[in-house]
């Protein structure tokens, strides 16, 4: 077999020393890992060059110099191994070195001065020498296999460390922003809910100038509507005065007729009867117009359909007779006998039926000052069953709706009407009443020139 490397091989280990310490530094990363160990290692040469000059000194012929430093280099390499041991390539280098160190500690120990190695133990050295270099070539090979997974971990792992600081800068951002945001929403928001209370405090003020719009018309018309009754009563009370006069001097003749004065008492009685219905004609319309007046309890009630139609019929032409006393119209009225009362808001029906009735008597009106030859203002109510709800017809022989305006026609603000004649909430209001207060439809047909009829269906019961 071979010996151990002679004497003059020292300065022949000494480059390979350096390239083996070169290659561990690399390999384990000792400059981070053992600094100082780093730079010691960077004189790993020094002792082979102590060696060489001591045996030129001393004329040393020994091969156990270069045994001696190769030793050396391996302990050296051991004990680095075993500095870093928790590196896990580290460990598997240690475990690598492990037999081929022992292999060449024990030739060392067994060697005999002059270097040679006894013939006993060169079988037995040769197949550990075999066994040590295959051992190692094998656990160098995956320690670099280990070195290279445990890159691979790393580069991972500053990836995504890379990604987490990335998205964490991300969240601060996106935080900032929402917090910016959410700044800025609150202060829309709270100019938002500052616009919708002016909204609704207008809304309600425009609402309420539109009920006391049609207050007024109803007003003007209940002061003509009641003058009849008024004046019926008055005159039935004169001529009762005048009755029961005569009475009492019938019955202060010493011959009294009870003939006669039963007759004056029967016209007494007619005529109060007639007194009582007129007051309560009278007493029937301030009711209508309180009860338009103040603000609706939203509570349903049977209403009679036909006799709120004809009440507020009435109404609106005397309300318009009371701003031009020339106007005349034919009132055409077909109310069905035998219409079932509906669950429904009297007030609210009341105002709907007025502003229909009032934009029809407008309608015929404006068409009348055209001056056309044989026109007869004419508005006419119908009203029927259909199924389970209840229809109410308005229709004039009016100007007529063109067909664009038609489609406008329920928007809020939207009127027809000269400025100051009209709020253009009365259509709108009236469409919210009968669709949302009593889940009905309310449409128009119209032939510009010629008619216009609103139709109003109402479900008998409001849950069916």
């Amino acid at each position: 077999m071979k010996h151990s490397p002679g004497y003059g091989e020292l300065l022949m280990l000494a480059p390979l020393a350096v390239l083996m310490v070169r290659g561990l530094r690399r390999f384990l990363d000792l400059p981070t890992r053992l600094a100082r160990w780093n730079k010691l290692l960077g004189y790993i040469w020094v002792p082979a060059v102590v060696l060489f000059v001591v045996a030129q000194l001393f004329n040393i012929r020994s091969p156990l110099l270069s045994d001696s430093y190769w030793l050396f280099v391996l302990l050296v390499t051991g004990a680095v191994l075993v500095a870093v041991r928790d590196y896990r390539p580290a460990r598997t280098l240690l475990l690598a070195l492990a037999p081929f160190l022992l292999h060449h500690l024990a030739e060392f120990i067994v060697s005999g001065s002059d270097g040679q190695l006894p013939k006993r133990y060169d079988d037995a050295l040769d197949t550990t020498q075999a066994f040590a270099i295959i051992w190692l070539i094998t656990f160098v090979i995956i320690a670099r296999n280990q070195k290279k997974t445990l890159e691979k971990e790393r580069l991972q792992r500053e990836e995504e460390e890379k990604a987490k600081r990335l998205i964490e800068a991300q969240n601060v951002e996106l935080e900032r922003l929402v917090t910016e945001r959410t700044l800025a929403l609150t202060h829309q928001a709270e100019e938002l809910r500052s616009a919708l209370t002016e909204l609704r405090t207008t809304q309600a003020q425009l609402v309420q100038s539109e009920k006391m719009a049609s207050l007024g018309e109803l007003t003007a018309g209940i002061a003509h509507e009641i003058q009849n009754p008024l004046n019926f009563v008055n005159n039935f009370a004169d001529v009762t005065v005048e009755i029961l006069g005569e009475l009492r001097e019938e019955q202060c003749r010493p011959e009294r007729d009870p003939t006669l004065e039963g007759e004056l008492l029967d016209d007494i009685d007619q005529n109060l009867q007639k007194i009582h219905h007129h007051g309560q004609r009278a007493a029937s319309i301030v009711k209508a117009m309180l009860e338009h007046s103040r603000a609706t309890t939203g509570e349903r009630q049977p209403t009679d359909i036909n006799q709120l139609a004809d009440e507020y019929l009435r109404l609106a032409y005397q309300g318009l007779r009371a701003k031009d006393k020339t106007f005349n119209a034919t009132l055409d009225t077909n109310f069905s006998p035998l219409l079932p009362k509906v669950e429904a808001i009297g007030p609210d029906l009341g105002r709907v039926l007025l502003n229909l009735f009032s934009n029809a008597f407008y309608a015929v009106r404006q068409r009348q000052l055209r001056g056309e030859a044989g026109y007869a203002p004419t508005v006419s109510v119908c009203t029927s069953q259909r199924d389970e709800h209840v229809e109410i017809r308005v229709r004039d022989n009016g100007l007529g709706i063109p067909e664009a305006v038609r489609q406008k026609i329920f928007q809020p603000f939207f009127t027809t009407k000269p400025s100051g004649e009209g709020t253009g909430l009365g259509l709108s209001l009236s469409y919210d009443i009968v669709t949302q207060g009593h889940s009905g439809t309310l449409t128009v047909e119209s032939q510009e020139g010629e008619f216009t009829e609103f139709l109003i269906s109402l479900p008998i019961n409001q849950g069916g």
